[in-house]
């Protein structure tokens, strides 16, 4: 970056007051955004205000409105919900209720409110600040308030963040809550499944979404459902038929249960509702299938926040405090969002006004128009579904001649096979004859490749490991044989996911392209390994699910804690020399540091941390959390780590180790890792058939690609996906420590120290910058869910 760095130290919040409040429809995550926001205005030494009971407790006064301290917001990370409530309020929407909460609000000298909320208590927000002037000024005139008053108070400043499970918001890739609420679906389908398995059923879920089809259309990729229905894309005239027969096929094909994932407010092309209760007795009736409706209900809004969401919500709460900060009279109300892994700021009515446009989109009958102005992310959603949940029959498929293999490299990583599956069918759908390789380059070697179909994959997106077997030995040894095995079985393209091993292995075949013609192919590598340490892409397939791991582990440990008193944990967590998931897991665990080998430290800062946590033994939050990377210091151990805080805690605190091991690369995958490696790898796919088509040469008959930029690899890059030659990427990777020399989440790091309370500088050069609400462009392109 070639400007100087920004930092928030110059923003000062003395004298400022702000109040957070909560409204509408609780979310979980919002609890982990208003201790965000609390800590964060301490830090910054303004005063911080709980306003309970959403707008009702700001109307109502008294000990609805309570300044807090740092301890108030301890052990609210982990939870549901909301702690400080959520309730309608009619009062608000009349004059004299807003001019009520104004006065209410003046008396604390808060002229700072930070709301969490969906679009109605948003557009609430805006309201009140467009009046608050006038508010005063009639306050004034009343004798409620004097004249200094009006002027000291002038102005108020809002700023929002979307709290909301429906994922509803134009401008915002995705809304607190979400995440979690697909944790939950996912969940519940995949106990589904099993019992669906045993009895040959068919299970019709309905989903949450009275007018928006995230859910519904995210969890029936994340499990590969038989059909979707959502209000923005109905179905067309004569659906019915066309389900039925889509159904009875996969029956034919020896799938033993359908899934069919219906949106509350679901409807069909004339605006009329299709419920769940309809589509059960639609098949029944003409199937005569064993079917079972499932309503998921309030499950989807309950439960601890998964991992993504505290992150998420404690990067906007961090952000809206320093959107305050900076807030002048001339800057209008505005949400933090997140657009790709970067957190922005945009104009709050603009938001509105995009959402609101949906509906009327929808109204009017204007489906396809619905779709685009619910952004490039939810389209590429939808195409992703359509693409990979009905097979065309063999005779409208297309033929190319072309035989592609794909192999999974390195350590076995949640999300590998959700993505082998959009592989294998984008594949087959381009025309190409589809061939899985068993046990990575060492299979390759010795043969173990056979070709496989659409059915093969079935219900592949909810297995953790891989399926095809992976191994993390490199090809260099076995050149020979799998230019042989290539040959044998024409192999034109070769697709590898996996971690650092994949990366390295297309380097070393990419350099044997001089030996061996048969090298000389497209080749494309999809990052998916636990420790996210591949270059060129901010996330692999793989660490989300391990990241949640980590999370759950960590509120059991700390909730065991909770009776003993005075116990600090040292926590060890995978990723070789890349910090990741110690550090991201510290951020969603609340944890008191984290140990990783990209920022050195030494016996002064361990020191230094001991006497942190000593300190906090003084308050009431007796309990310590400290996760620890697994190499990030050979001399200062886990071990060490553990003997020198039992030492030096003696007497104050006792210190417990556990080490999480390879319980961070199993378990199912969860949404997030289903849809990114679902999404990306269809990407990948689609890039193999255009190369294929651009190298292949008429003359002599075979594909022939030996430029630096037919051997990439696919990465997330801030906001876009982006096809990188594996050549470039050589400049930018630490070969000795096996990581990236550069990393976006490093910049996250003083944002876990600040909320743990250490002093610490932090970079804001990123933030700052209110962006407006574009159209995207049709070629932009979304990112991950």
């Amino acid at each position: 970056m070639d400007h100087q760095p920004k930092f928030f130290e110059n923003l000062s919040g003395t004298g400022k007051a702000i109040g957070v409040l909560t409204s509408g429809g609780d979310a979980q995550g919002m609890n982990a955004a208003v201790r965000a926001v609390v800590r964060m205005g301490i830090y910054v030494k303004a005063k911080v205000y709980f306003v309970y009971e959403g707008y009702q407790g700001m109307v109502d006064g008294g000990d609805n409105i309570v300044e807090v301290s740092w301890e108030s917001v301890s052990s609210i990370l982990q939870v549901g919900g909301t702690v400080i409530g959520s309730a309608r309020c009619k009062s608000f929407r009349t004059h004299e209720g807003r001019l009520q909460a104004a006065y209410n609000l003046v008396q604390r000298g808060i002229t700072n409110l930070c709301v969490i909320g969906g679009d109605g208590s948003l557009t609430g927000a805006n309201l009140f600040r467009e009046e608050w002037s006038g508010l005063l000024e009639e306050l004034a005139e009343n004798g409620k308030i004097d004249a200094e008053a009006v002027k000291k108070y002038a102005y108020l400043n809002i700023v929002g963040m979307v709290g909301s499970i429906d994922n509803d918001f134009c401008g915002t890739d995705m809304t607190i809550g979400t995440d979690s609420a697909l944790h939950r679906i996912i969940e519940v389908v995949d106990a589904i499944m099993t019992t669906a398995q045993s009895h040959q059923r068919t299970f019709v879920l309905e989903v949450m979404g009275r007018h928006c089809g995230y859910l519904a259309l995210v969890s029936a990729l994340a499990c590969g459902a038989d059909w979707v229905f959502i209000p923005e894309y109905p179905p067309e005239e004569g659906w019915e038929d066309t389900m039925c027969v889509k159904l009875s096929e996969n029956r034919a094909r020896k799938k033993r249960l359908n899934i069919i994932i219906v949106a509350e407010g679901a409807i069909d092309c004339h605006n009329k509702p299709i419920t769940s209760e309809k589509v059960k007795d639609l098949v029944v009736q003409r199937l005569g299938f064993d079917t079972r409706v499932t309503i998921l209900g309030h499950v989807q809004r309950g439960g601890t926040p998964s991992a993504f969401d505290r992150i998420l919500a404690s990067r906007m709460g961090v952000e809206a405090v320093l959107a305050l900060l900076e807030g002048t009279p001339a800057t209008p109300a505005c949400v933090v969002s997140l657009s790709g892994n970067q957190a922005v700021r945009l104009p709050l009515m603009e938001c509105v006004q995009m959402t609101q446009e949906v509906q009327k989109a929808m109204d009017e009958g204007r489906f396809l128009e619905a779709v685009r102005l619910r952004g490039k992310s939810f389209e590429n959603n939808l195409n992703t579904y359509k693409l990979l949940s009905h097979k065309k029959p063999d005779a409208e498929l297309p033929k190319t001649n072309f035989n592609v293999a794909v192999l999974n490299v390195g350590a076995p990583a949640a999300g590998m096979n959700a993505a082998v599956r959009a592989a294998v069918r984008v594949g087959i759908t381009e025309g190409h004859k589809m061939f899985a390789v068993i046990d990575g380059f060492e299979g390759f070697a010795r043969g173990k490749i056979k070709e496989i179909s659409w059915g093969d994959v079935g219900g592949w997106t909810g297995q953790g490991g891989s399926i095809l077997g992976t191994k993390r030995t490199l090809p260099a040894k076995y050149l020979e044989k799998i230019a042989e095995q290539m040959r044998t079985n024409n192999i034109n393209a070769l697709m590898v996911i996996g971690g650092f091993e994949a990366y390295l292995g297309l380097l070393e075949l990419s350099a044997a392209r001089e030996k061996y013609d048969e090298f000389c192919v497209p080749m494309v590598m999809v990052p998916a390994t636990v420790s996210n340490n591949v270059p060129g892409s901010d996330f692999s397939i793989g660490a989300d699910t391990a990241l949640n791991t980590i999370t759950d582990t960590c509120d059991r440990i700390k909730q065991s804690a909770s009776g003993t008193k005075r116990r600090v944990f040292i926590i060890e967590t995978m990723g070789g020399y890349c910090g990741y998931l110690a550090n991201m897991g510290a951020l969603a665990a609340g944890a008191d540091a984290a140990y990783i080998f990209e920022e050195q430290f030494d016996i002064r800062e361990l020191q230094a941390n001991v006497e942190h946590l000593t300190e906090k033994m003084k308050t009431s939050i007796q309990r310590g959390l400290v996760l620890r990377n697994e190499n990030c210091n050979e001399n200062y151990t886990t071990d060490f780590i553990y003997q020198l805080y039992s030492e030096e805690g003696k007497g104050v605190f006792d210190c417990r180790k556990n080490v999480l091991g390879h319980m961070q690369q199993g378990g199912a995958p969860s949404p997030f890792d289903r849809n990114f490696g679902t999404k990306i790898s269809a990407k990948a796919m689609q890039w193999i058939s255009k190369k294929l088509k651009e190298t292949y040469r008429k003359e002599a008959g075979k594909v022939f690609a030996n430029t630096d930029d037919s051997v990439c690899l696919l990465g997330m890059r801030r906001r876009n996906l982006v096809f990188q030659p594996v050549a470039e990427l050589k400049t930018e990777t630490d070969f000795v420590h096996r990581i990236p020399k550069e990393q976006w989440w490093l910049k996250l790091r003083p944002l876990m120290k600040i909320l743990a309370k250490y002093k610490t500088s932090y970079d804001v050069s990123d933030s700052g910058q209110l962006e407006h609400v574009a159209m995207l462009p049709k070629e932009a392109v979304p990112a991950p869910i």
